[in-house]
């Protein structure tokens, strides 16, 4: 079963690849998938800053509300 930190960060790994995706169709031409890409990236990394240095991130916060802690699922 999925715990609300594993979660996230399939979620984060899954963002980067849509990002990743995006990028690479504006790099073949398209020049609004790469102002997309360059935007939710700059997002993201807005987000993971916030919850690095402050400890709250609004993701985890929605995602707990569905899936358990890891912690508590290991007690």
């Amino acid at each position: 079963m999925f715990c609300a930190q594993r979660l996230q960060r399939l979620i984060q790994a899954f963002i980067l690849g849509f990002v990743m995706g995006l990028a690479a169709i504006g790099m073949a031409g398209d020049q609004t998938s790469l102002q997309i890409a360059f935007l939710v990236q700059f997002a993201m990394m807005v987000m993971l800053f916030i919850a690095g240095v402050t400890g709250w991130c609004p993701g985890l916060i929605f995602l707990r509300r569905f899936f358990p802690d890891c912690e508590e699922r290991k007690a």
